[in-house]
């Protein structure tokens, strides 16, 4: 307060050239100041590591929710700038939930970080990982300025592009078909709907005609077959036949399997109630039966029984028949040496093969579980504490929890053979549990259970569960430095792990299945509630939340809207 109340009384008292001196002398200082602060700043941005991300799916998002980005420079390249609640795409094709209650801005997600992500609407073309480079291309085709390729360099990269429909190489299926993997399919498929009904209508047709553009045709007995089958189902039974009484009895829906059960990921119990309510409902479910073609007019499918073609006409097709894997990544394992995979080999911790810097989450990777068979000489050498060459129980009883852990297939092979540990594998010929088993013992008692690993499903569980995993790891990234975790160590959790929360299966009238942890298995109204309750309680904001619940109310006072719009 002295310092500036004496260059006030200086300043009344200088002549006019002294205060302009003293007033260049005061704002140069807060120029320095100000200088020197942008300095840091540049200074400090500058040894962060730069981290690319490659999509805004569930495995995206939920890496960027949960990473703390005040140790990095985050970048991500996405061709849409919204996140989109998949599994109630279904919904989306009648009308029960609209298109806009289920997506968020991926920046309205991102602000509330401390510190800022830049993020770029463009496809990612190419990855080259010997330069650390990734090549893009804006979305932008209509506008020659905001249309040109780009780079980005990357200390890492996190690959998370999720996959494209699988069509199995089947003709006419891209021409002819529709999909439902993003808002925009299923905004298609909802205007498709209402067309098929609206040219039913117009004079001059047969009625063999009308009962073509009527015949809605589903490929895949999966959930999202199954939950579109159940959707359209609902919308035409309560809302459609009220403003299209004269052609109701024209419609018909068609399931296509190929296996010889739908909803054959769930338990058989799900499977055989959802075949029975779609017997009751009216849906044609035809098992066993593979796709030859499709043509605008009709599809072509073969009985696998009998070998026998027969042509179904057709007024709207949606393929539904699993995942297949989009260029860019097709092209990078190429170059890594993983040519001819479904998708990218990583690690248990979700590292790419052959890439040290590159992690991939989602649909877009699978990860190659260690067999327990190559570690089976360090398991016997963690167990065996005193070096006696031979494990007692109690030896084993330490390290059973440790293996269960580091080998999941351990836990299934387990339930396979109906024993509930492993001391139960380690018998004598009659039966009786050994008191000591050497390593061969323990190597012929383990030798099943490789037998048993599987693949993590593509489902949006999986990605999440993936991202907040990976995010959780770049959090503690200089801690792993430190303490590294050897591949060869079991004795530890710090590699992925999917835990399965369950999986819904809406059968419509408002009915569902749901197979949840410890072998329950529910399904009927009660189960739809459920339901709702938890596909509310996962939306991604409360805006989504408030809308979805607005949306699942006014279909039950007004109904689904049926405007082609």
């Amino acid at each position: 307060m002295t310092i500036l109340s004496s260059l006030g009384r200086a300043s009344r008292s200088a002549p006019l050239a002294s205060k302009l001196i003293l007033l260049g002398t005061l704002s140069g200082g807060s120029l320095v100041a100000y200088s020197d602060s942008n300095k840091k700043e540049e200074e400090h941005k500058k040894k962060k590591k730069k981290v690319v991300v490659l999509g805004t799916g569930w495995a995206g998002i939920s890496f960027l929710k949960d990473l703390d980005i005040t140790s990095y420079d985050v970048q991500v390249v996405s061709p849409q700038n919204y996140f989109a609640f998949t599994p109630l795409l279904p919904s989306v094709t009648c009308g029960t939930v609209e298109a806009r209650s289920i997506v968020e801005s991926v920046r309205n997600i991102t602000k509330k970080k401390n510190g800022e992500i830049e993020l770029w609407e463009a496809d990612c073309v190419k990855i080259d990982p010997a330069n650390n480079k990734v090549h893009c291309q804006p979305v932008f085709k209509d506008d020659p300025e905001a249309s040109q390729e780009f780079s980005l360099d990357y200390d890492y990269l996190i690959i998370a592009v999720g996959a494209q429909v699988n069509t199995f190489g089947t003709p006419g299926v891209l021409e002819h078909c529709h999909f439902l993997k993003e808002v925009e399919d299923a905004q298609r498929i909802r205007r498709g709907v209402i067309d098929c009904f609206e040219k039913a209508l117009l004079p001059g047709l047969t009625e063999e005609q009308r009962r073509t553009k009527l015949h809605f045709v589903i490929v895949g007995g999966g959930p999202t077959g199954v939950e579109f089958a159940a959707e359209l189902h609902d919308f035409i039974e309560e809302d459609i036949t009220k403003i299209y009484p004269s052609v109701k009895d024209l419609v018909k829906i068609t399931l296509i399997q190929s296996g010889d059960h739908i909803l054959n990921s769930f338990d058989e119990r799900i499977s055989s109630f959802a075949e029975q309510k779609f017997l009751r409902d009216g849906i044609d479910v035809l098992m066993g039966m593979r796709v030859m073609s499709v043509s605008d007019k009709d599809i072509s499918v073969k009985i696998k029984s009998s070998g026998e073609v027969v042509s179904l006409p057709h007024g709207l097709i949606l393929w539904s028949t699993g995942v297949g894997t989009r260029p860019v990544i097709s092209d990078l394992m190429e170059q890594v040496g993983q040519g001819g995979r479904r998708a990218l080999a990583t690690n248990e911790w979700l590292q790419v093969k052959g890439c040290e810097n590159v992690y991939a989450v989602g649909d877009c990777a699978s990860i190659a579980q260690r067999k327990i068979m190559g570690d089976i000489e360090n398991i016997f050498k963690a167990a065996d504490v005193d070096n006696s060459g031979t494990l007692t129980e109690e030896e084993i009883q330490d390290v059973v929890d440790d293996i269960i852990v580091r080998y999941p297939q351990v836990d299934l092979y387990l339930k396979s053979k109906h024993v509930r540990s492993i001391q139960d594998l380690l018998t004598d010929s009659e039966g009786n549990p050994k008191k000591e088993v050497d390593i061969k013992a323990f190597e012929r008692a383990l030798s099943g259970v490789d037998s048993q690993m599987k693949s993590l499903p593509a489902t949006a569980q999986v990605a999440a569960q993936q991202g907040s995993y990976l995010a959780k790891c770049f959090n503690k990234m200089e801690h792993c430095k430190e303490h590294p975790e050897g591949p060869k160590r079991f004795r530890t959790g710090g590699h992925h792990q999917y835990k399965h929360f369950g999986q819904f299966a809406p059968l419509g009238g408002d009915q569902a299945a749901a197979e949840l942890p410890g072998d329950w298995v529910s399904a009927g109204r009660s189960t739809q509630w459920l339901w709702y309750s938890v596909y509310a309680s996962k939306q991604v904001s409360w805006r989504t939340r408030a809308l979805v619940v607005s949306d699942w109310t006014r279909r039950y006072i007004f109904g689904r809207d049926s405007s082609r719009i």
